[in-house]
């Protein structure tokens, strides 16, 4: 694969502004970041219960947060590839940082209420709930949507599908951020074994458009099967690392796990022999009394040594990558030492956070709030002539509806409007159809 082809700034509507001081990829992060799907992110959940009186993380600062750790990525990376290649090759890679904040931005917009309990929710209302009996009705390629529903396809949906009364293209990204989004290069139908995918029936031939436009290589025609954007690596390792030690964090904040076993966590990214942090942290410590500073200078020493160590495993496996036969992810090629201690992190929060009591609790909350409303919604598709579900369709905006006759597309304008839903908006909606004050 070569960058002149990944980096394509090519979209679907094309806006011409001599005047304007910005590139391509640089419209791409000022778009997502200003528009409204984006600024949803702030009332969807991120691991913790929201709003609550300590300030943990929901889907937006958690999407900046990664989007800053992506551009630091990208930064070294990029500086390695020219030191390698010399001066020239700036030209070719230019812009990169701004390309993976972008994508990194985006890469939660299509997760439902309620984070993965959402998706479940929708996944499992067909799959083994009151939308099994359809199953007859829709082909199978369009039923492997709905029975494993996947934000990350649907955050490629959101983006490039052609709502009514919007342009064409969706948000009209470039390809190379698109295609920089798309973590998993296949969709649904072949996806295997494999419990992800970032393509829905729905968007196939966008999505061929955009992997071929950017030349990256078909692995399986007959499938679809694409190796994935170099920069998408980045981007996923930008999510590894603040989703694992950002969550711990605000477990800490939340009086779940204790503040000396998030230093023992953090700490334990530095050999003993890397004498400048156990010096540093015994500066630090001595000066500063306050529990959350402390925490927060460990917590951005431990990234900042993710950063650095993810930026080597690219480059290392550089030429594996641009052929597109790299497997797994950056964080899995991690030096030994330091993939144990992310590993340790991972293992006790799935233990001590993620199966948490204020957790399961959102989660169910989850599950009955998105489970009562698609079901609702459903029948009203499938019985849109009595009067109820009449006046229930009327509340959907047109935004995301459309003029497909098909159960399948019908179905998809249910989903389209659950999943854009913030939490506090699904349980309104919910309270109000149940007459809760």
């Amino acid at each position: 694969m070569e960058w002149k082809s990944l980096l394509s700034a090519e979209r679907e509507f094309r806006e011409y502004k001599k005047s304007d001081i910005r590139n391509a990829f640089q419209r791409d992060y000022d778009r997502i970041i200003f528009s409204n799907i984006f600024r949803r992110l702030q009332n969807k959940t991120q691991v913790f219960p929201l709003p609550g009186s300590q300030m943990v993380h929901n889907r937006l600062t958690h999407s900046l947060e990664v989007a800053s750790v992506g551009r630091s990525i990208a930064r070294i990376v990029s500086k390695n590839l020219i030191d390698r290649f010399g001066n020239d090759f700036h030209n070719e890679i230019y812009d990169i940082d701004t390309i993976v904040s972008a994508a990194c931005l985006a890469h939660d917009l299509g997760n439902p209420p309620f984070g993965h309990s959402g998706e479940e929710t929708i996944s499992s209302y067909f799959k083994d709930g009151p939308g099994k009996e359809l199953e007859s009705l829709i082909p199978e390629d369009q039923w492997s949507d709905l029975v494993s529903f996947e934000g990350n396809a649907n955050a490629f949906r959101q983006l490039t599908h052609q709502f009514a009364g919007r342009r064409q293209g969706g948000m009209s990204l470039t390809y190379a951020t698109l295609a920089t989004l798309i973590k998993y290069p296949y969709p649904s139908y072949n996806k295997g074994n494999r419990k992800k995918y970032n393509v829905f029936f729905s968007e196939i031939e966008t999505f061929k458009k955009v992997m071929d436009g950017c030349g990256i290589k078909c692995i399986d025609e007959n499938s679809l099967v694409y190796a994935r954007h170099p920069l998408s690596y980045i981007m996923e390792a930008a999510d590894d690392i603040c989703y694992l030690i950002l969550d711990m964090e605000d477990a800490q904040k939340r009086g779940i796990v204790s503040t000396s076993d998030i230093d023992f966590f953090f700490s334990s990214f530095f050999k003993d022999d890397e004498t400048w942090f156990h010096e540093r942290k015994k500066d630090i410590f001595e000066t500063v009394t306050d529990y959350n500073e402390r925490l927060a200078f460990l917590r951005a020493t431990a990234i900042n040594k993710l950063v650095v160590c993810v930026s080597n495993a690219f480059i290392d496996n550089y030429d594996i990558i641009m052929n597109g036969d790299f497997e797994k992810t950056l964080a899995s090629h991690l030096p030994d030492f330091e993939k144990n201690a992310l590993e340790n992190c991972r293992n006790f929060s799935l233990k001590n956070i993620y199966r948490h009591q204020s957790v399961v609790k959102i989660e169910l909350t989850g599950f009955n709030v998105i489970g009562e409303l698609i079901d609702e919604f459903i029948q009203a598709v499938l019985n849109p002539n009595k009067a109820y579900n009449k006046k229930l369709l009327s509340i959907i905006p047109d935004q995301f509806k459309n003029d497909n006759k098909d159960l399948y597309s019908r179905i998809q304008v249910v989903i389209d409007y659950i999943s854009n839903m913030t939490d506090l908006y699904a349980v309104q909606l919910y309270k109000d159809l149940r007459g809760i004050k």
